[in-house]
């Protein structure tokens, strides 16, 4: 694969032919700064033991996704805003996505999969290091029904769409840079991720540790990106770290 758009962008991209996990091989080599500075980007075609949110695996048939992990060093000096990264990060997924399958709703589930038209295309993991954080993506691209892991799940090849994968990183990567760069300075990336976050305004389940659970409707983030959730009147925010499973009603 070939990837001139994206190039231009990052500050190093790496195309493996395979690898066991993006953000796992991405976080021991970041650990020569030097040799991968900030928006660095290793991707593959082929990942065999991928993992998700609360360590879930996640495995595709070779070239039927695209993993993507980039590094992130110029991170907010203020820590509690670093919570908004994986959702910036679903933000600009959502955009570059969305610009590929027009006419399609395409939207953020909290905190971290990417949906169209209510089937889930690209998860998100952000994972930190001492001195960086490893964002990383998993796209279908070329994935069939048949090879869907579940039928809540879709790919641009059952969209009917033959995707860029060029474009679809390249637009990934400079809607991340944007945001990040608004994050860092204080300005609003709350109104961007709103935008694009399908949970506000539904009745969900938001199963938490221990087996007990918060139903009502999701009516906001608050300034640090936790979900609030109104429960008989009753608002109460839930940060991405303490939830198991974020569910509509």
């Amino acid at each position: 694969m070939e990837f001139p758009r994206a190039s231009r962008i990052a500050s190093r991209l790496d195309v493996a032919a395979q690898s066991p996990s993006t953000n796992a091989e991405l976080r021991a080599r970041a650990q020569d700064v030097v040799a991968w500075p900030h928006l660095s980007v290793l991707l593959t075609a082929d990942q065999t033991a991928g993992r998700g949110r609360l360590d879930r695996g996640w495995v595709t048939p070779p070239g039927a996704a695209l993993a993507i992990s980039v590094v992130l060093r110029d991170l907010p000096g203020d820590p509690a805003l670093r919570g908004w990264l994986p959702l910036i990060a679903g933000a600009a997924m959502a955009e570059a996505v969305g610009d590929q399958l027009p006419g399609r709703d395409v939207g953020v589930k909290w905190p971290n999969d990417v949906l169209v038209e209510g089937r889930k295309i690209c998860g998100i993991l952000a994972e930190a290091t001492t001195d960086a954080v490893i964002v990383g993506s998993g796209v279908n691209t070329a994935m069939t029904a048949e090879q869907l892991p579940v039928a809540t799940a879709t790919s641009f090849a059952v969209e009917g769409v033959d995707v860029d994968a060029d474009r679809l990183v390249a637009d990934y990567l400079g809607g991340l840079d944007a945001l990040l760069t608004r994050l860092r300075a204080g300005a609003d990336v709350r109104t961007a991720v709103i935008a694009r976050c399908i949970t506000l305004g539904q009745q969900v389940t938001v199963s938490l540790p221990g087996g007990d659970a918060l139903r009502g409707e999701a009516v906001d983030l608050d300034e640090d990106g936790r979900l609030v959730v109104a429960v008989d009147g009753v608002r109460r925010a839930v940060s991405a770290g303490d939830v198991v499973h974020v569910r509509p009603v």
